[in-house]
């Protein structure tokens, strides 16, 4: 009778647990819904509309940057390590998206740390409110007539607006990559943030995308400028303009006389070695490691129908590639072939070196593997597949400092420069919580 009644009490038990377990994953559930929608909120509050004209810049009469004097600098030769110039520390770098630009964005932080010089950063995110485009005024403490040496974050790209920020012998450098290859790149890094792409159901989303890219894509949808043309978008035009417009040319024409040197991600330490020479600054200034790079098995290839079809889609690009691309072999010609070729060999040998003094186990690791927090690169929506490295435990005093430097991610970075990331840091609380 004890037995039989006990038995029955256990049966009349076991559904509270699994009713408490309903109970918490629908409270969580209830709490991830409120936390998004906060999110939302705040994110529609901070970016402005997309579409807004380039009369939502800095009010006209603002004023332009006006430099302190300082000593006169000997002239920039086009030789610059050969002619005896003066280091330049006035630099605009536009930032594209997944160019290699994260890996460039280091140097400039390293040079401008090293030297104290005075950076432009943005209040709140880590871009200047993309996809709108740039304005003075969302530049951290700006105040009419300030002067900035080096801007170099996210931006959609606006001359005036940024060169009023800087004195007139500032260099203006960019770079650009394969665009069927950067459209990959996009498609997979952005495209759970981007409503459109929701739809497609297949396996292989990239592929069933390409098939019938029209069929999809929304020009004025949410977020579509990462998925058409993004280099275009990127440098202040726009990324739906008719292929056959004159105005395509023109904007490329125009690229050419904003921009000192247009680098390629596909030839970066060539492009290091020309934007040395362009700056006149030492070896160690342009040392690097690879950063906000993707896992190898994040990153699908591209077949040859593909390629086409991904090109075909990204023409404004693919017409603004070829013509920098042209342009950098002359630059490269001009420098000399042989003389590059020793300099990326002393580049390449002197980041060997640096890779056996600073990392552990000497290669990039996936996220879970990273020991210390301050080296975790931040990663996309609902994925980690951005690699990130392990400094190593002992590192002579020599090089402690520049490891550490070369190795910490882009936000980390930012924010020991002082930059004031408060929704970056929201946005991490977030996810963290939500375990995204």
């Amino acid at each position: 009778m004890t037995t039989s009644s006990c038995a029955g009490s256990e049966v009349s038990e076991m559904p509270l647990p699994q009713k408490k377990r309903w109970e918490s994953m629908a409270k969580g559930l209830v709490l991830g819904a409120l936390f998004t929608s906060f999110l939302l909120l705040l994110y529609s509050y901070a970016v402005p509309p997309l579409y807004t004209g380039l009369a939502s810049t800095t009010p006209e009469g603002a004023a332009p940057c006006s430099p302190a004097p300082r000593e006169p600098e000997a002239p920039t030769s086009a030789n610059g390590s050969a002619g005896g110039c003066q280091p330049r520390r006035d630099i605009v770098f536009m930032k594209t998206h997944k160019t290699a630009s994260s890996t460039l964005l280091n140097i400039l932080f390293r040079f401008g740390q090293k030297h104290g010089l005075k950076f432009a950063f943005p209040n709140g995110r880590n871009d200047f409110d993309y996809p709108a485009f740039f304005a003075r005024s969302l530049v951290q403490d700006y105040r009419p007539g300030a002067c900035f040496n080096i801007i170099c974050n996210h931006m959609r790209f606006h001359y005036d607006e940024v060169r009023g920020l800087v004195a007139p012998n500032a260099a203006f450098i960019t770079v650009l990559r394969d665009p069927a290859r950067l459209f990959e790149s996009s498609f997979h890094y952005f495209g759970s943030v981007v409503p459109f792409t929701w739809k497609l159901s297949g396996r292989d989303k990239l592929a069933e995308f390409l098939q019938d890219p029209d069929r999809y894509y929304d020009p004025r949808g949410y977020n579509a400028h990462y998925l058409r043309n993004l280099l275009f978008f990127d440098l202040g035009y726009d990324s739906d303009l008719d292929p056959s417009s004159p105005q395509v040319q023109e904007h490329i024409l125009e690229v050419e006389r904003h921009f000192h040197l247009v680098l390629l991600q596909e030839y970066f330490d060539e492009s290091l070695v020309l934007l040395k020479d362009l700056l006149c600054w030492e070896l160690e200034d342009v040392l690097y490691f690879k950063l906000n790079a993707r896992r190898a098995s994040a990153v699908p290839r591209l077949s040859g129908e593909l390629y086409r079809r991904a090109t075909a889609w990204n023409v404004l690009d693919a017409r603004l590639y070829r013509h920098f691309n042209a342009s950098f072999w002359r630059k490269v010609e001009a420098f000399g072939r042989e003389r590059m070729a020793r300099e990326v060999a002393a580049l390449r040998r002197a980041n060997e070196r640096m890779r056996r003094i600073c990392i552990d186990g000497g290669r990039a690791v996936d996220a879970a593997a990273i020991e210390d927090s301050a080296m975790q690169p931040w990663q996309p929506l609902g994925a980690k597949s951005i690699l990130g490295y392990n400094l190593k435990k002992s590192i002579g005093q020599r090089h402690a400092q520049l490891c550490r430097r070369m190795l910490t991610p882009e936000i980390q970075y930012l924010m020991d420069l002082g930059a004031n990331l408060w929704f970056i840091k929201l946005c991490k609380f977030i996810r963290d919580f939500l375990r995204w």
